[in-house]
């Protein structure tokens, strides 16, 4: 366990046994960091994990202090099978969304995609510059469902480097993520069929939904601990669920990244219900610290989760390559693959294969973790500095999404109508729920650059958001 991660669960157990009072002023970071013999930065992660958790509150030239009990935590959503007709408007309002992030004029924290300009161009374009002059008119049909082995190969064996045995043949390319999820979900279900997903969740897991003519069960989640187990068991025994559709590593939006223990006991809890597992794992590379975070696959011994990958969020999206290791249900998912859109670019799948060959890959993950942390912290603070001080944002360690939550009284749907007038762009939370649960939300993006563009934008953010409070 880092060692951050260490003094929060302390500092947490402290709070809980109320050595630490609600409104106490805790140590400064100078003196936690001598009393713990950790360093100032190593503390100063700790303290604002704790306040993007709501546990503890910072105030400027004063310190940090235990958050009012009343304001620790939100009462959760109970269980709900989300309504046909609510999938319908949220399906509507993320087109709305998504076209205006097109727009080069706007600010993009609404976007779901990190700034393009991080990613390896050059080499890319080398690689499919290589693979070209070596086309032969039998690449198309030799790169047609599962999709090219050597590509296969090499995901089996960045798979393996993690410890876990996958076949290339357990593993199918596909356009983009969002097709691995989709085909994922329509290999394991039938229209009418219940599925569990997480509540906030991703919207692209509702329009799926609606798509196929499924029955959502929304689950309530939080930014510390993930999907309540409770309440999921429960829905497994009143529904006949016979799918799940799980972020498990870097949740959009929520951020957090869950336990080893809490993915296993997610896996044998959807293996004892004869629960398919969709594993959505797009963010697996943007980790934070040393080691990659196992997915929930790797506790799999019953061939019952399809995990999805893709290169969109971390090398290149305009590829639109992903994957499904789709293990037992490699064939069916093929069939329809096969039934729908064929195959996946073989001009793509090769010049991936090219470029995950070398030790570019690797390099470049890398720098991106590194410089998504920067941007990422600036924006935090930013942010920290515009928002009323009853704001929480939920800021778990990786990836590149701020899950902002404002007082209940303020509407982010209106606000991001508001801030597009002004050339701004947020991801509200009503992309991410069929209820109302979330209106009071929104995602922020903090891959983009960090400049005056930025903070004059998050400053103009800040005032909108004062004007409807």
């Amino acid at each position: 366990m880092a060692k951050y991660q260490q003094l929060v669960d302390q500092l947490r157990a402290q709070i809980d046994a109320r050595i630490w009072q609600p409104g106490e002023k805790l140590p400064s970071l100078r003196q936690q960091a001598e009393h713990s013999g950790l360093s100032l930065m190593t503390v100063m992660h700790a303290y604002e994990v704790l306040e993007s958790q709501g546990a503890i509150v910072s105030k400027p030239q004063s310190g940090y202090y235990v958050a009012p009990r009343a304001a620790a935590a939100r009462p959760r959503p109970p269980v709900q099978a989300i309504e046909k007709s609510h999938q319908a408007d949220t399906n509507s309002f993320v087109f709305d969304v998504l076209q205006a992030t097109r727009d080069p004029n706007i600010v993009p924290f609404g976007s779901a995609f990190p700034d393009p300009e991080l990613f390896p161009q050059r080499q890319l374009m080398r690689s499919l510059v290589n693979v070209s002059h070596h086309l032969k008119p039998t690449d198309a049909l030799n790169n047609l469902p599962p999709g090219n082995e050597a590509l296969r190969k090499i995901l089996a064996q960045r798979y393996a480097q993690q410890g876990i045995t996958l076949s290339p043949d357990d593993i199918v390319i596909t356009n983009g993520a969002m097709e691995a999820l989709n085909l994922s979900l329509q290999a394991v279900t039938e229209p009418g069929d219940w599925v569990v997903i997480e509540h906030p969740s991703f919207y692209g897991a509702l329009q799926a939904i609606e798509r196929l003519k499924l029955n959502a069960i929304a689950i309530a989640s939080d930014a510390e601990a993930g999907m309540d187990m409770d309440e999921l068991e429960q829905a497994l025994q009143r529904w006949p669920v016979k799918a799940a559709w799980i972020m498990t590593n870097r949740h959009n939006p929520l951020g957090f990244t869950l336990s080893r223990a809490r993915k296993q006991q997610l896996v044998e809890l959807f293996a004892r219900y004869n629960v398919a597992m969709i594993e959505d794992d797009v963010y697996s590379d943007l980790y934070s610290g040393h080691d990659k975070p196992l997915p929930a696959k790797a506790f799999d011994r019953d061939g019952n989760v399809l995990h999805c990958g893709s290169f969109s969020k971390n090398l290149v999206a305009g590829f639109r390559v992903g994957w499904v290791a789709a293990g037992r249900h490699a064939q069916r998912v093929q069939r329809i693959q096969m039934m729908s859109t064929l195959s996946t670019s073989a001009p793509m799948q090769l010049a991936l294969a090219d470029f995950l060959s070398t030790r570019s890959y690797d390099t470049h993950l890398k720098k991106l973790r590194q410089t998504l942390a920067k941007r990422k912290q600036l924006a935090r603070h930013a942010l920290r500095r515009v928002l009323p001080d009853d704001a929480r944002i939920s800021d778990t360690p990786g990836g590149y999404f701020l899950w902002v939550a404002l007082p209940d009284r303020i509407n982010t749907t209106q606000l991001y109508h508001l801030a597009l007038q002004e050339g701004i762009s947020i991801a509200p939370g009503q992309l991410f729920s069929g209820s109302d649960a979330f209106n009071h939300c929104f995602r922020f993006n903090a891959a983009w650059p960090w400049d005056a563009r930025a903070e004059a934008a998050v400053a103009r953010l800040g005032a909108l958001i004062a004007a409807l409070a």
